[in-house]
């Protein structure tokens, strides 16, 4: 996390209701979709380097088994990792992730029946596992110790943008959980304050989120001189390196105006 400044980021609030009900719905979407693709479409390639859609299918699945694996387990005496560290902190930990995908993929998802009941079984313990535990209880992750309605806020990152891998691979249209999607929007948009932090950038995502950004003179009414506006997904794409700033741009699906809105050197904000 960049030092301490006189525009230190403040973590924003999610209803835990609504965040357990999101990751739960969003996970269903994706479950409904997965368990009716075909060998030929499992074998498809992601744009996720070697992945192939089985990988990306089992890596739901760990991303949720984290939860249950973490309130499982006994609960950590501190809290090592807030919700806006967690973005940058994805970067230390990607050949774990890799690696931990694939070992599920080969192991337990190598068939189209092997992957139907990971899913149930995924699915049933998830809901027993945020039954069983409060939102302010930490819990041990590959991070260290971490509020659990932090780890949620998290998972919707998780779902909602290999949900759009998914999509990208597959030529599906698997829906997106609306308040899953506001609040993955809300966290990358959040953690690119963090990185850059200061007032002289406008970025806005309608409907979800608007933050200032990137050190310089601060904008206090009227009019911001410099201004960055995208949409929910392209913005994601920005923010996780799906889609490049100079791409977005060229595709006419980011609008920035002033000196100071190119985001291009902040960019992507996730690992």
């Amino acid at each position: 996390m960049p030092p301490a400044s006189k525009h230190t980021q403040r973590t924003r609030s999610y209803d835990p209701v609504r965040t357990r009900a999101a990751v739960l719905a969003q996970f269903d979407h994706v479950r409904h979709q997965v368990l009716a693709l075909t060998p030929e479409q499992l074998a498809l390639p992601t744009r996720l380097g070697e992945w192939t859609v089985r990988e990306l299918a089992a890596h739901f699945t760990m991303a949720l088994r984290s939860v249950i694996r973490g309130v499982a387990a006994p609960a950590p005496a501190t809290r090592d990792l807030t919700l806006l560290e967690w973005p940058l902190a994805t970067r230390r930990f990607a050949g774990d992730v890799d690696h931990d995908t694939r070992e599920i993929a080969e192991a337990a998802a190598d068939t189209p029946a092997a992957l139907a009941a990971l899913y149930e079984e995924t699915g049933g313990q998830l809901a027993d596992a945020l039954a069983a535990a409060p939102d302010e209880r930490l819990i041990v992750t590959r991070f260290g110790g971490v509020r659990l309605g932090d780890f949620l806020v998290t998972r919707t990152v998780e779902l909602i943008v290999h949900t759009d891998d998914l999509n990208d691979a597959t030529g599906l249209a698997v829906p997106f959980d609306r308040r899953a999607l506001a609040t993955c929007t809300r966290l990358l948009a959040d953690a690119l304050a963090a990185k850059a932090p200061g007032g002289s950038v406008e970025v806005r995502v309608p409907p979800h989120a608007v933050v200032q950004c990137v050190e310089g003179p601060r904008h206090t009414r009227g009019t911001p001189p410099n201004v960055v506006e995208t949409d929910p997904l392209t913005w994601i794409r920005l923010a996780t390196g799906r889609t490049s700033w100079a791409e977005a741009l060229d595709a006419a699906q980011v609008r920035a105006s002033g000196e100071r809105a190119d985001l291009s050197a902040h960019l992507p904000v996730l690992g």
